[in-house]
């Protein structure tokens, strides 16, 4: 079973939550821009999904920096990035907006990249996903956290009919870049929360300390108030 089945060609939602941002003093949230671990991660996504041969024909993109900034450098692994929109309304979107947003573009696109925050990419994800491979689902609902990827298969005349509970979510991953003076290459978590080398991450029964992206002094897992 790869796509939930339905009428029309097989398309794909990857879902890609920024990278691990920094908390400068003084800035903005939506000008707060990607910390270095944020800047290692990135790239690492973007080589995990041309590996997994999943690159986008279109990327909608949250104008937030630190969105901005994932895209560039995960793209930038790719030689011909696909086109890209930048898109003011993916910026703290809920569920509704985000949904929105997909149901704008073309059916000639197959494969859609969306770039963002949480909690609502999450929440995305749970909602689009009638079912997943392996415990997909129950890797999402325990936590997504930065630069990590869900990618959702399925059926459609056009985006316009994409709506709850009519993708398969086919994996989760959270892409590691490489940590200076560590050994090995780029890995990450996997929908069964194990992790390969020594840079991944478990997404499941694992504290995660400051994986998130979590203001100084702030409880991991505690909402911020702002863009996730």
């Amino acid at each position: 079973m790869s796509a939930r089945a339905g009428v029309g060609p097989l398309r794909r939602l990857v879902v890609l939550r920024h990278a691990k941002s920094a908390w400068p003093e003084g800035v903005a949230d939506h000008e707060r821009p990607l910390a270095p671990r944020g800047r290692r991660d990135a790239p690492a996504a973007g080589r995990a999904l041309a590996e997994a041969d999943c690159l986008p024909d279109l990327a909608l993109c949250s104008t937030a920096l630190r969105a901005r900034n994932t895209w560039e450098l995960a793209s930038a692994q790719w030689g011909t990035p696909p086109p890209v929109r930048f898109d003011p309304r993916l910026y703290a979107a809920e569920v509704p907006d985000l949904m929105g947003v997909v149901h704008e573009v073309s059916p000639e696109v197959e494969t859609l990249l969306l770039v963002g925050h949480n909690p609502g990419l999450a929440e995305l994800v749970l909602d689009l996903a009638g079912d997943s491979l392996d415990n997909g689902l129950d890797v999402v609902r325990t936590k997504f956290p930065t630069s990590a990827v869900a990618v959702l298969s399925w059926h459609g005349t056009g985006w316009q009919a994409l709506a709850s509970g009519t993708a398969l979510l086919t994996s989760v991953t959270v892409p590691r870049g490489k940590r200076p003076g560590k050994s090995g290459g780029t890995t990450g978590a996997t929908t069964d929360g194990t992790t390969g080398g020594t840079s991944g991450e478990k997404v499941r029964g694992e504290a995660q300390g400051t994986s998130g992206d979590t203001a100084p002094g702030q409880a991991e897992g505690e909402p911020p108030g702002q863009a996730g």
